[in-house]
């Protein structure tokens, strides 16, 4: 059970859902995590009871169309910039300046765009497993390749059908690593809700792969798995060349999925990474 109570606020006409582990509490830290692809908020309830008990308020939105948060209707709703602003929006419905920003996969990418963008509210950034974007969209052929999934991604109606079904493509054999798995498919199978969590894929070839992207100057903590099987490590260390601020690189063992394979291992670095900040 997360130890956060979910809420939800109105933005472009839309019902987002957050989870608040210190609703109305102003005089704790913020920390708002960001969950990536096929996840919702709940991913972070580990690092909730962490933070929280660390004295730290920890929100944790669901982005448009995952999670209880409500879907789109258009594909353009899931524009990557678009998302970023949801956030924004949230810490101003909540009258919170600014917060310690921490994503994992697609969460990633919000993060560092969401510091990039509005420096004045990011007071520090922790990404999990996905660099900067303009660092990912610049690596390799290798990255290229491990990256085909969000090429396939962009059939639409096809790659629905594919990854709900029981051939090679399907969510359980491309998505393996994932810890939970049975939970997912049961989720992504409710009308809709593949293709919502799909289109932040579809909206973002431009921005992400062919826009550079501003640098970070919060102080970033970079973190990659060695056994990730979408990501290179170099599309994370050539990252430091767009953080403008202190950066620090953490390599663990592990899978794509860390934050839920190795909970304490990564509470305990965003905790460490936020107490050196303070220090």
């Amino acid at each position: 059970m997360s130890p956060a109570t979910r809420h939800s606020f109105t933005q472009r006409g839309l019902q987002l859902s957050y989870l608040d582990s210190a609703p109305g509490d102003q005089e704790r830290p913020l920390v708002l995590l960001l969950h990536g692809f096929p996840d919702q908020a709940l991913m972070w309830t580990a690092q909730i009871r962490s933070l929280h008990a660390a004295g730290y308020r920890c929100i944790a939105p669901d982005t448009l169309g995952c999670g209880e948060s409500a879907m789109g209707a258009r594909l353009r709703d899931y524009h990557c910039l678009r998302i970023a602003e949801d956030h924004i929006a949230l810490l101003d419905h909540l009258g919170l300046d600014s917060a310690h920003v921490v994503g994992h996969d697609w969460g990633a990418v919000l993060a560092w765009l969401l510091a990039g963008h509005y420096p004045e509210r990011s007071r520090s950034l922790v990404a999990f497993s996905v660099g900067h974007p303009t660092a990912y969209a610049r690596a390799g052929l290798r990255q290229k390749m491990l990256g085909w999934y969000t090429y396939f991604f962009q059939l639409g109606g096809l790659a629905e059908k594919l990854l709900l079904g029981n051939g090679p493509l399907r969510l359980q054999k491309v998505f393996r690593s994932h810890p939970d798995m049975d939970e997912v498919i049961g989720r992504l199978r409710a009308p809709g809700r593949l293709t919502a969590a799909l289109r932040i894929y579809r909206a973002a070839i431009v921005p992400v792969l062919l826009r550079r992207q501003p640098a970070v100057h919060a102080p970033t903590l970079g973190v990659w798995s060695e056994e990730d099987r979408f990501l290179t490590e170099s599309q994370m260390q050539v990252s430091q060349r767009y953080c403008q601020g202190p950066w620090t690189y953490q390599r663990l063992s592990g899978h794509h999925w860390i934050p839920l394979e190795q909970p304490e291992r990564c509470s305990q670095l965003i905790l460490e990474h936020l107490k050196a900040l303070a220090d």
